[in-house]
C-alpha cells in the first residue's frame, strides 16, 4: 500500500533528508588515503547525534540478512555494489567508494547515497560515477505527476545501458516515509508508461546502481550483506529521496555545494 504524504509531512522528511545530506558530506570530506571505513561510519554517527536523529540502518535485519546491520552507513569499495559493512579496511589511492546513509528525525526517514574516488582517480571510475549521477538525474526528471513508475525505471535504465553498464538484477529504489522501505518498488530498468501512476504526496528513494563490466550478475559476500560484481569490475551507487509534487520533483536529500 502506497501512503501519500501531506505537504507538512514532506517538509518533515526534508528535515530528515538534510541530516542525511550533512552526514554524507562529512563522510566524503573525511575520506582520504589511510582512513578506515569504520572512521567514516563514526563521522556519520556524530552528525546524526548532533541532529538528534537515529539511524534506520543500525540494527536493521531484513529476511535475507544473517545478522543485524552493525553501522549507520553502508560503505562499498571498488567491486562492492551496495550494502558494504564498514570495517577496519583503510582506503587506498584510487579506490572507488560508495556511501549510503539514512536518518530518522521526528519519526520520518531520509535515505541517500554517493559515489566518489579517493586519491588519484581512474578516468573509467569518473565516467562510471558521472553516468550514475546522470541516471539519477534522469530518474528524478521523470518523477512527475502523471508519469508512472515505469517512466522512472526507463529513464534510469536508458542512461545506464547506453553507456554500456550493467544493472544489478532485482535491486532498485523504494518508497520511503515513516519507514525506510515502503511501497512501491522503483526498478532501475523498465518500460515507460507502465506501473503505478505517480501522484502528489508520493515519496520515493530513487537509486541507480551501475556495474562497470556491463554484466548484471552479482554475488553475496561471506558477511551476508555486501553484494559484489561477479566479474570483479567496479560499481557505483547514487540515491536521493524525492517527493512527487504538483510543481515537480522535490529532492529532500540535496547536498549543499562544498
Amino acid at each position: 500500500m502506497v501512503e501519500l504524504k501531506t505537504d507538512t509531512s514532506v517538509d518533515a522528511m526534508h528535515a530528515a533528508g538534510q541530516v542525511v545530506a550533512r552526514a554524507l558530506t562529512a563522510a566524503r570530506k573525511a575520506a582520504d588515503v589511510g582512513v578506515s571505513l569504520l572512521e567514516l561510519d563514526e563521522v556519520a554517527r556524530e552528525v546524526l547525534r548532533e541532529a538528534g536523529a537515529s539511524s534506520p540502518f543500525l540494527g536493521y535485519r531484513p529476511s535475507f540478512a544473517p545478522t543485524p546491520f552493525p553501522a549507520v552507513i553502508c560503505a562499498s569499495v571498488n567491486d562492492a555494489i551496495v550494502h558494504g559493512i564498514p570495517t577496519r579496511y583503510r582506503l587506498r589511492d584510487g579506490d572507488l567508494v560508495s556511501i549510503d546513509c539514512g536518518a530518522v528525525l521526528d519519526g520520518w526517514a531520509g535515505d541517500s547515497a554517493i559515489s566518489f574516488t579517493v586519491g588519484r582517480p581512474r578516468p573509467a571510475d569518473l565516467n562510471l560515477i558521472d553516468t550514475a549521477e546522470r541516471a539519477l538525474a534522469a530518474g528524478i526528471e521523470a518523477a512527475v505527476v502523471g508519469n508512472r513508475i515505469g517512466d522512472i525505471a526507463h529513464a534510469i535504465g536508458r542512461v545506464c545501458r547506453t553507456a554500456g553498464f550493467g544493472i544489478p538484477v532485482g535491486f532498485g529504489g523504494h518508497g520511503i516515509g515513516r519507514r525506510m522501505h515502503e511501497d512501491p518498488d522503483v526498478p532501475n530498468e523498465g518500460r515507460p508508461g507502465r506501473g503505478l501512476p505517480l501522484r502528489h504526496g508520493m515519496v520515493l528513494a530513487i537509486e541507480p546502481m551501475l556495474i562497470a563490466g556491463g554484466k548484471d550478475a552479482y554475488y553475496e559476500a561471506d558477511d551476508g550483506w555486501t553484494l559484489r560484481t561477479t566479474d570483479g569490475s567496479r560499481a557505483a551507487h547514487t540515491e536521493h529521496t524525492v517527493a512527487i509534487t504538483e510543481t515537480g520533483p522535490r529532492i529532500l536529500t540535496e547536498r549543499q555545494p562544498t
